[in-house]
């Protein structure tokens, strides 16, 4: 069947990476670059995106036979989450957004030149998003993004993140909020590691001042 299929050649992509290579990622506490390459060169980390963004036009349960195949190989959870956020991460682009925004970030979402990650959880919040505090205010043609996530998984080498804001504060609480893609790049984030037992996935804190 086809999704055995695409077991099989994933799973033949992380033999290429074996226990050492994950040991040496978390000796140095480094990003694996090499296999999240291997993984776009292979043409899977847009498996759940239109084929004609540059995805494989598959869907969101072969994305999570992708996930159970490389942590199944050795790689675990370092090497799943080295990939996983651009495979899921822009998956609302994919369902709500425009074709301009479609066309502006899957294809280099599913080639492997933009990493990205996601800013939901906060300190005071923890993973109920309705308590998320983290704010944009309008200001002309710009959000301006004051507040602060925490457990950013690779925020610190991410080229864009998918950012939860409150839009609306007196909006009940599920409502109010909205999804926006933040270059990691704009003036006014602070980024500062999480030390955590894994150095391969790493968690950041992230501070946003005025982010326009």
């Amino acid at each position: 069947m086809p999704q055995r299929r695409h077991r099989d050649a994933i799973r033949a992509i992380c033999d290429q990476f074996d226990d050492d290579y994950w040991l040496e990622k978390d000796k140095t506490h480094s990003f694996p670059f090499e296999f999240a390459k291997a993984i776009a060169d292979g043409g899977w980390l847009g498996i759940a995106m239109p084929e004609e963004h540059g995805g494989a036009g598959l869907g969101v349960t072969e994305a999570a036979i992708m996930m159970q195949t490389i942590a199944q190989s050795g790689a675990g959870f370092s090497g799943a989450s080295a990939v996983h956020m651009n495979i899921f991460g822009l998956h609302p682009a994919v369902v709500f957004g425009t074709d301009e925004q479609k066309r502006r970030f899957l294809p280099d979402i599913a080639a492997g030149k933009t990493i990205f990650c996601q800013g939901f959880s906060e300190p005071g919040a923890g993973s109920d998003l309705g308590s998320l505090s983290c704010k944009a205010e309008i200001d002309g043609d710009h959000l301006v993004v004051n507040g602060q996530k925490t457990w950013t998984s690779y925020a610190h080498v991410a080229d864009l993140q998918e950012l939860l804001v409150r839009t609306d504060p007196d909006a009940p609480k599920h409502k109010g909020i909205s999804w926006v893609v933040c270059d990691m790049t704009t003036p006014g984030i602070e980024i500062r590691e999480i030390r955590t037992m894994s150095h391969v996935t790493d968690f950041c804190e992230v501070f946003y001042d005025d982010v326009r």
